[in-house]
């Protein structure tokens, strides 16, 4: 129960960087937030709900056309995770390995910058094995709806 669950967020949350992709390519630069959930996802941006239906759509038959691709976003909240944990534990580890208190906190600042570079990368891998799918075969998108001026919520299920 709880794989089948984390494998619809996972699916949306591709889907969710796919639409969010297509908004981007299609209006330019906008502010937009994503967040996905086992029964599809949010968006947060100033957009009419019909164009966004739109995105969408086209992002599942996208996805479901193999641009797997589409799943993976420099911009997700991943890569800011993943930053933020290997900075962590590498200006720990230095830290933790230095002799003097000037030598450590040194260390543990080029530790950091180098942790922040590497998470680009590394962000996206985390979120291709284990935070996004791009297998959205049997996956429709059900409605897509307003909730405020600027918050949507486009709605999944699986066949």
């Amino acid at each position: 129960m709880l794989k089948g669950i984390i494998d619809r967020i996972r699916r949306n949350h591709g889907l969710e960087h796919a639409t969010v992709a297509l908004m981007l390519a299609h209006q330019g630069p906008m502010r937009i937030v994503g967040r996905s959930d086992h029964g599809g996802f949010y968006i947060y941006a100033n957009i009419e709900t019909e164009r966004l239906r739109s995105y969408a759509e086209e992002a599942l038959v996208r996805l479901q056309r193999g641009e797997e691709h589409l799943a993976v976003s420099p911009m997700c909240g991943t890569n800011i995770a993943v930053a933020g944990v290997l900075a962590g534990f590498t200006s720990y580890l230095a830290l933790r390995s230095s002799d003097g208190h000037v030598d450590g906190i040194t260390r543990a600042i080029l530790a950091s910058l180098v942790s922040v570079v590497a998470s680009q990368p590394l962000g996206r891998l985390v979120q291709k094995y284990a935070t996004t799918s791009p297998e959205l075969a049997g996956v429709r998108i059900t409605s897509v709806d307003r909730l405020s001026d600027r918050i949507h919520k486009v709605r999944t299920a699986s066949a």
